[in-house]
């Protein structure tokens, strides 16, 4: 059985539709994808209604966070997209999204980028437009070769000289909210050291006495002693060991499938959720 519990459409960042993405799930020999689009459930409706036979669609989402200075992700599964308060928090995520994208477009036209807002809304088109947008903006002008080369000091990482801040939840208030919608929440990517700063382990340990459900252990920008070093945390602090591909399409070199979660994880997650259940598919 093959899982895959982190993957982005054109509702947010990646460059597949949720259609084809679960298409394209299927194909590649998937049992389970989520689709975790970035502080949006805005794809889900139509991957569930696209979903081939054989193929389970977990709904989820990725919220930005902010703890002590330092961005981070939490992905939330199965959690009911109708309760009041968490839908108005992912609103208000959402609302920032523009005025910051402009504003990373004025600093690299400071910085003598030719890059337009135009541009980027283009590349956006329906989805929610984020650093990645800007960055596709850069490659296509010449300036960076590939959308991960956007994500540097020089450009956009955190910090860099043409990043801008966005409301963030406090990771606190995110895994309450998404408990009281019914939801199962696992920190993303903790120590991709190469995206800026990470939160240290003692805050890891404060999440998880908060109610945070997992780590996300393997992925693309953990290496193995990084993958090896959280396995062992996740034992230490009870929390589920997950893997997935973050893939976007496209957008970055991530394989869909490239990395999976153990099947009895999988389980605990779906046993813990009593917000929303997996969508087996039919044939869409």
């Amino acid at each position: 059985m093959r899982i895959d519990l982190h993957t982005h459409s054109t509702a947010s960042d990646g460059t597949d539709t949720p259609a084809e993405l679960v298409r394209n799930a299927a194909a590649c020999g998937l049992d389970v994808v989520a689709l975790t689009d970035h502080d949006t459930v805005g794809g889900h409706a139509e991957a569930r209604a696209a979903l081939p036979a054989g193929l389970t669609l977990v709904t989820g989402a990725e919220l930005s966070c902010r703890i002590e200075g330092v961005s981070l992700h939490l992905l939330a599964y199965l959690f009911d997209p109708r309760e009041p308060e968490f839908a108005r928090e992912r609103e208000l995520v959402r609302d920032d999204r523009v005025p910051r994208a402009r504003a990373m477009v004025g600093k690299l036209r400071d910085l003598g980028v030719p890059v337009t807002w135009e541009q980027v809304a283009r590349i956006a088109g329906d989805g929610a437009v984020g650093r990645p947008h800007v960055a596709s903006a850069l490659v296509e002008l010449g300036v960076v070769p590939s959308v991960s080369d956007a994500f540097t000091p020089q450009w956009l990482a955190n910090d860099g000289r043409a990043y801008v801040g966005k409301h963030e939840l406090d990771p606190f208030d995110a895994i309450r909210l998404v408990k009281a919608a019914g939801g199962v929440t696992v920190f993303a990517h903790p120590l991709a050291v190469k995206r800026g700063s990470v939160v240290p382990e003692s805050a890891i340990a404060e999440l998880a006495a908060a109610g945070l459900d997992g780590i996300e252990v393997d992925h693309m920008d953990h290496d193995g002693p990084t993958r090896a070093r959280l396995r062992g945390l996740a034992g230490d602090l009870g929390l589920l060991p997950t893997g997935s591909s973050d893939y976007h399409g496209s957008r970055k070199t991530c394989r869909l499938g490239e990395y999976t979660t153990d099947p009895e994880i999988y389980g605990e997650i779906v046993r813990r959720a009593t917000g929303a259940f997996p969508v087996p598919g039919a044939g869409g």
